[in-house]
């Protein structure tokens, strides 16, 4: 009798451990652990609080739902519970609901720190190899980042960076023949100047008096 009940314990405890049946499941399992993590609250929370922390416009209660695949009262649950939490830390930002939906913003009595960060960043002069840079892409757009090198002479890949970090370039497409990112210059860049369009850059013939006469791939 005792040796049946020893060779019956193993059958279930080969059973339980996960033999070839559990194996044959799959991504399956671990799709089913996804949505068990998610019934507990403090889980759920996590969730919704990242999710808030990409987002760029407001989203609602029922998108979130319908992305975490959890009914929407625990969602809305959730957000009450994690604006609470932020109320409670008094940290930097909240929980607003707004435009029909939920998302992150800062506190508005720290808006003068954040205003202040954000203009000394504006106030922050370029350095003449960026405005050089800048001037070739306004005036050559769209242009390699190559091209742009060889105009200058020099490598301007950390350049370009810095521009396209101060959103005043941005990369549109390749060029069919070199397969090299083209760029050219954005709409803040158009404000930053004062102008309407590309149309009221200032002529470079005034500057550049032999212009005719140099080949046009030198430029």
């Amino acid at each position: 009798m005792s040796e049946a009940r020893t060779d019956g314990r193993e059958e279930i405890d080969s059973s339980a451990a996960g033999g070839g049946d559990v194996d044959d499941l799959g991504g399956d399992v671990e799709a089913v652990d996804d949505r068990i993590a998610l019934e507990d609250p403090v889980q759920l929370r996590a969730a919704v609080e990242a999710i808030m922390f990409v987002v760029e416009s407001p989203v609602s209660s029922a998108q979130l739902a319908s992305a975490l695949q959890r009914p929407e009262p625990e969602v809305q649950a959730a957000l009450a519970s994690l604006g609470s939490a932020y109320e409670e830390r008094a940290g930097g930002v909240e929980l607003r609901e707004i435009a029909g939906g939920w998302r992150i913003y800062t506190r508005p009595e720290l808006s003068a720190a954040v205003e202040a960060f954000l203009l000394d960043g504006q106030r922050s002069k370029l350095s003449q190899a960026a405005l050089e840079t800048l001037a070739v892409i306004a005036y050559r757009q769209p242009v390699t980042r190559a091209r742009i090198s060889a105009i200058r002479g020099v490598n301007v890949d950390g350049v370009i960076r810095t521009l396209a970090s101060r959103g005043l370039v941005v990369e549109v497409g390749s060029d069919p023949e070199t397969g090299g990112g083209l760029y050219r210059t954005t709409e803040a860049f158009l404000e930053k100047m004062g102008l309407q369009s590309l149309v009221e850059l200032p002529s470079l013939a005034p500057l550049l008096p032999e212009l005719d006469a140099l080949d046009s791939d030198e430029l």
